[in-house]
């Protein structure tokens, strides 16, 4: 959890390269620090934990925003020229795993 709150206050715009940052300079400060891959795993959990601190943390205004953002995709690329049902209000977007034709979720915590 540390690691990835501290990744929202740096000026890193991936986490791969700010993980990579922390596992070169930072070994004595995480001492059993796991691979990346099961870092990203085992973030999908994080959730939880982080709703739990900041519900704790909430009489103190520490000026900390969390956002996150998410694909809803309606349909596959191939398909948008078929799909009738939202045509009006989805539109193409990109996110870093590619692009998508649908709605972007943001959540601001």
């Amino acid at each position: 959890m540390t690691i990835a709150i501290l990744f929202h206050l740096s000026n890193d715009r991936t986490l791969k390269h700010f993980y990579s940052f922390v596992q070169k300079h930072h070994k004595k400060d995480f001492r059993k620090l796991i691979s990346y891959s099961r870092f990203v795993y085992i973030m999908k959990n994080l959730f939880v934990p982080l709703f739990a601190y900041l519900l704790h943390m909430r009489g103190a205004v520490t000026g900390l925003a969390f956002i996150d953002s998410t694909s809803i995709n309606v349909c596959r690329n191939k398909r948008i020229s078929r799909n009738k049902g939202v045509k009006s209000i989805a539109k193409r977007g990109k996110t870093t795993s590619g692009w998508f034709y649908g709605f972007k979720l943001h959540l601001i915590m």
